[in-house]
């Protein structure tokens, strides 16, 4: 697994993906940060993780799309297959390298709170700001920032199933946007009303299913620092789930 794990690593950072993704990950988080926050003259960063959430409908698909599609493109892929190391090993290997690159990102994206604090603490020093508040509520943040990993976990799980299940890698990011932005959004289709002020979907059953999908609908405690242990046992499970998938699909390709 781990040699899996370190050929990942080295194949980010010898094509341009590693660098396209982190580039596009930092530059989009400290916009979003800026205008959101000081901009916005608030310390209020539930906009800005909700914001950043949005983006991974297009960050993950570039981390994952190659994983195994670029795999099948190249035939080494009987390779790997006959390689001393097991299928799952060689999934997690897979998946814990777009892992990497992704938490590296979120922790790296952490300087820009950086100048929320300090104008928080001039105003505590009695310093004028444009700010209204008295500083960023760390707790928030945190909670935030275990939430958006979390959910960015179980997302690359779900790229990392649909790349295995194609060959090429323009197919795979379209299909992953298109399942990310799927349960990415579906929370905003139950949050709708008619003109009544009920909700547009009356049927519960279609309702339950819509909020079990959607990962948004579990980041309301976190935002507002609250950990929710039920919500990191379905972020974890959604991750499992999607990763047996994947190596069921390996080990029927390997024996059948």
């Amino acid at each position: 697994m781990f040699a899996i794990y370190r050929k990942e690593m080295r194949s980010y950072f010898i094509n341009p993906i590693g660098y396209i993704y982190m580039g596009i990950f930092l530059v989009f988080s400290a916009l979003l940060c800026c205008y959101t926050t000081i901009v916005a003259g608030s310390y209020d960063t539930s906009s800005y993780f909700t914001f950043l959430i949005l983006t991974f409908i297009i960050l993950i698909p570039i981390l994952t799309m190659r994983l195994f599609a670029e795999e099948r493109k190249l035939r080494t892929e009987q390779l790997l297959l006959t390689a001393p190391v097991t299928i799952t090993g060689m999934v997690l290997g897979k998946y814990l390298a777009a892992l990497t690159i992704f938490v590296s990102g979120v922790l790296i994206s952490c300087i820009n709170f950086i100048p929320l604090y300090s104008i928080a603490a001039a105003e505590r020093a009695g310093t004028s700001s444009s700010l209204n508040h008295i500083g960023p509520v760390t707790g928030e943040i945190v909670g935030s920032l275990i939430a958006v990993i979390l959910m960015g976990a179980a997302l690359i799980a779900v790229g990392t199933l649909i790349s295995a299940l194609t060959e090429n890698q323009l197919s795979a990011a379209v299909v992953t946007i298109a399942v990310i932005a799927a349960m990415v959004l579906l929370s905003y289709v139950n949050a709708l009303k008619d003109s009544d002020g009920q909700p547009i979907i009356s049927n519960y059953a279609v309702r339950f299913v819509i909020d079990w999908v959607c990962v948004m609908s579990r980041f309301a405690a976190f935002r507002n620092g609250i950990f929710d242990y039920s919500a990191v046992l379905y972020y974890v499970s959604l991750a499992f789930v999607f990763l047996f998938l994947t190596v069921r699909v390996y080990e029927k390709r390997r024996w059948g």
